[in-house]
């Protein structure tokens, strides 16, 4: 079994307003990122990479286009990041990456889930030493020794390598992301990601069980309904369904 990372294909959306939100996160995320490093996607690998999971996970290019618009306008809202730490049902730990134009309101929205819920947001940094943050490539292979040598030649620090059922993922530090990506791009040609993101994965995993598994499954909702949420990790390990 290989390290956890949260693929969001699993927890697509499946209801049409909820498919809305998945748009509007996708949107405000590729609209930063052309804001912050460029809108052409050849040259901001951090777009390029969004561009290509938006489309995974069926957002219409009108959307992607319109956010990439515009950032080339440069008027618009001014997103800022925001990072909330604690711990959830179960004393799990969790961290819940936000993109907010008013940082007060986010956190009152972020407090109110976790209060809701019995949980208790703590100060930053309370849970982040527990997780790695990670750039994550998942893609089909099986030279796992092949890739090792190619991003070691583009002098990548290389956390970890899984090949797994014809799948072969690599994990760099997230400071590494740019590099790696565009190492793999040179040595394989034609490589098409199923994963080529940034999470906090976590070091331990706490198990959530009895009655914190409906409040832990009401937390998480309460996160993603809001607009400002981009991302929540955690290290929750629920029971397998029978």
């Amino acid at each position: 079994m290989g390290r956890a990372y949260q693929n969001r294909k699993e927890s697509m959306a499946k209801t049409a307003a909820a498919k809305t939100k998945v748009y509007s996160k996708y949107g405000r995320e590729i609209y930063m990122s052309a804001k912050s490093g460029g809108p052409d996607p050849q040259a901001n690998l951090s777009l390029r990479g969004l561009i290509e999971r938006a489309k995974k996970d069926q957002v219409p290019t009108h959307v992607i286009e319109k956010a990439i618009e515009k950032a080339k306008g440069g008027a618009g809202e001014d997103y800022s990041t925001a990072r909330y730490e604690g711990y959830g049902p179960g004393n799990c730990m969790v961290i819940v990456d936000c993109l907010t134009d008013n940082p007060n309101r986010t956190f009152g929205d972020v407090r109110l889930a976790f209060t809701k819920t019995k949980c208790k947001i703590g100060t930053p940094g309370v849970v982040a030493h527990m997780f790695d943050h990670c750039a994550i490539f998942a893609f089909n292979g099986q030279d796992e020794e092949a890739v090792l040598e190619a991003l070691m030649e583009a002098d990548v620090d290389v956390t970890d390598i899984e090949n797994e059922d014809g799948k072969i993922t690599v994990f760099t530090p997230n400071t590494e992301y740019a590099k790696a990506k565009q190492a793999l791009e040179a040595a394989f040609e034609g490589i098409e990601f199923d994963v080529d993101e940034i999470q906090f994965l976590p070091k331990t995993t706490t198990v959530v069980q009895g009655d914190d598994i409906p409040l832990f499954e009401k937390f998480l909702d309460m996160l993603n309904d809001l607009d400002d949420v981009q991302n929540v990790f955690h290290n929750a390990e629920l029971p397998e369904e029978e």
